[in-house]
Order: structure tokens, then sequence, then C-alpha cells
């Protein structure tokens, strides 16, 4: 008996900088001539990530079988939506001024419109979200999907003669997931929340966007509505952390996994140890240097991880990523700033992805052949329960 094979495909957060992963997929969708759902098993990532993750996976309305949206069409949703969501206004500075001025010094009453309800309207996020996935739920889905939120409300403690549920104190991270194989393993309960939600909480990001609350429900008809009060996924997530602690307990036994690695471009740099004792308690959270102490938060568990995660998978894994952080060979890349949806720094991430492509071209080639033949491989029987 053959091998099974399972590929997931994980895109990194990274608010504009999203555009880069669509272009990826773009690309791919063009050499293959096929969609993302006809080659990928498994959809996951935080943030940005998910805004393309969950809309690969929606259903066409008049092809349930097909996705409403290719590569190409989230590329676009990044060149158009991108201005409305990060509007490039007169008070984009400004705005950050207050809140590192806030941060720095004291809590300034008057400007708690600004501060507390971060640096960008929701609803604007909220409206082009609406129109991208409408009414689609979780359960939905195309493919397996996980979409990472961070929850940082305690859930309430059972009432007496309730059941008693696995609690966990404290805020906790949250996978919200669909995942079902046919054979070998008990399917994931789907969580019965719209993609809408789902991927709101995943994408806000701390000082960018409030927190977002919502409604779950697990899809078995017993179980209670629960709240969450979500933070970007992107504060815990990464490939290694979802492989090992969620992935591995639904794959079959003996399953061939081929992890594919999307990137926004990395923003880690290194420092002496007399840079860093000059940056002082503040200095390490500064944006000026580079906000290096937030840096090491979102990529120490994914660097630590990374020796026993590539073990364990081998040589299946292709990572599309490189460096953001400017060079003396190369000074016309991104802005590092998350919300930059200019022109220009549109531009600059359409360069920097074509460059990236070229500089991983075999890697890409080899790995379209690989997608095609887990295409053929699979379309007549799928890995996946029909709902």
């Amino acid at each position: 008996m053959s091998q099974k094979t399972v590929i997931c495909l994980y895109t990194h957060g990274g608010g504009m900088r999203g555009l880069i992963p669509a272009l990826i997929m773009q690309e791919i969708e063009a050499r293959t001539g096929l969609a993302m759902v006809d080659m990928i098993d498994i959809f996951s990532g935080p943030s940005t990530g998910s805004i393309l993750n969950a809309a690969m996976n929606i259903p066409h309305p008049h092809e349930p079988d097909r996705p409403k949206y290719k590569a190409r069409h989230l590329v676009l949703f990044y060149e158009r939506e991108g201005g409305r969501i990060f509007p490039q206004d007169a008070l984009r500075e400004f705005r950050g001024f207050l809140h590192d001025f806030n941060n720095r010094v004291t809590k300034i009453k008057r400007l708690d419109w600004v501060m507390n309800r971060g640096h960008y309207d929701p609803a604007n996020l909220g409206r082009s979200l609406r129109a991208l996935y409408g009414k689609t739920k979780l359960s939905d889905s195309l493919r397996n999907l996980i979409i990472p939120v961070y929850n940082i409300a305690e859930p309430p403690l059972p009432k007496d003669g309730d059941s008693t549920p696995e609690v966990t104190l404290g805020s906790h991270a949250v996978w919200l997931k669909k995942i079902g194989f046919n054979k070998g393993v008990q399917p994931a309960t789907c969580t019965d929340v719209s993609l809408f939600d789902a991927v709101m909480g995943s994408t806000a990001a701390p000082t960018y966007f409030p927190c977002h609350k919502f409604k779950v429900k697990m899809d078995d008809k017993k179980s209670k509505v629960n709240t969450i009060t979500a933070i970007d996924g992107s504060v815990f997530d990464s490939p290694p952390i979802t492989y090992m602690s969620v992935l591995q307990r639904y794959l079959p036994p003996k399953t061939k996994v081929i992890m594919i690695v999307l990137g926004t471009g990395m923003t880690q740099i290194s420092f002496t140890k007399e840079q860093w004792n000059k940056f002082g308690s503040l200095g390490v959270v500064d944006p000026v240097h580079g906000l290096p102490l937030i840096n090491i938060f979102f990529h120490a568990a994914e660097s630590a991880l990374s020796s026993a995660f590539e073990e364990k998978i081998g040589d299946n894994v292709f990572i599309f990523n490189k460096s953001l952080v400017p060079t003396t060979k190369n000074h016309d890349l991104p802005e590092q700033d998350i919300d930059d949806a200019s022109p220009d720094n549109i531009r600059r991430m359409k360069k920097f992805t074509a460059e990236l492509l070229e500089e991983h071209e075999d890697q890409l080639e080899e790995l379209c052949k690989i997608l095609v033949k887990h295409h053929v491989k699979t379309r007549k029987k799928s890995l996946f329960k029909k709902r």
C-alpha cells in the first residue's frame, strides 16, 4: 500500500505584506493551471494569512465544489482594499507619534479615543471582509482550514450541574479549525463560527486594531455557545507550532507531510552586546530601533522549535521568504510596517516577490510538479469527508 501524502500550506501574518504570499500563490496557480484548493489539503496561518486561506476555501455560489476565488482575486483585494483598511491620511504618522508618546510617558485621558480604539477603524476592515466572505462559515470550507486566534478572556467556570469542561485558566491560544480525514483518525469537530468573525479575530493586531469579540459553538448540537475575545493569532502561531500542536494528532498513521511556508518578509535582525545594552528598558520596544524585543517575542518560539520541526518533516519543507532588512545592495525593499498600503509600497512588494521567486526558481518548479502530481493522485479519491 502506497504511503499517503498530505500537503499543508502555512501562510504568515504581516498586514499589507500579505500581498507577497498572494502573489506567490498566483504564480503557483499560473504555472500549474490549478486552484490552490485543488492542490492543498490543509490551509493554516494567522492574521493576513488567515484572510488569504479563508478566501481560497469559499465555495462558489453556483459550483459548490469549486472555489469562489483564485489567488489573482486576492492580489486585487490587497491592491483595492489596502488603502481603505489602512488609510494613508494626514493623521497616520501623528497617530503613531501619539501612541508611542502615550506608551513612553503616561496615559492622557483626552487621547483615549485615539489610543483605546487602535490606529485604524475596524469598521473599514470589517466592511472589506464582509464583502469577501459574506455569511460563509468555517464549516463550509472546501478543504481543511485552521485559523489561530489568541483569546485574551478567561473562559467562564461551569455552573452547578454542568459537566466539567476542559478549563484553561487565563488567556490562551485557540485554533478555530475544520479538519477531517476519512480513515484512521477521529475528525476535529467543526467550530460553528463565521469566517468573518474568525478572520476578524485573527487579524486584530495589537496597536493597529482593537480586539474582536464573537461567539462560537462546537457543531455537535450538545455544546453551549462560548465567547472569544480575540487578538491576532501571530502572537503565538508559527509553522512548527501548528504542526506539532494541531496537525500531528489528526494525521493518519505513517502519513508523509509536505509543508509549504509562504512568508511576508523577515524583519528580525541581530545585535551586538553593546547595541542591546544601550537600548535600556524603553529602547528594546522603540520603533526607532525596529522594535527589537517585540520581534524576538514573535520569532523566538519558531526558532526554538525549528530544528525539531525540520527533523520531523525532513526535506519536505518548502519555504518562500527572505529578509526585509535593508543592505548596501538593496534599498528598494518594501516597508517593514504592516500598514503601508501606498502605491509605491505595493510596487516594491511586487518587485520583492518577483526577486524572491527568481531566487527560489528551482524550488518553485519542483514544488509545482509535486502539487500537480498530488492533484492527479487524489482528485478521484478525496482525503476529506463530505459534509
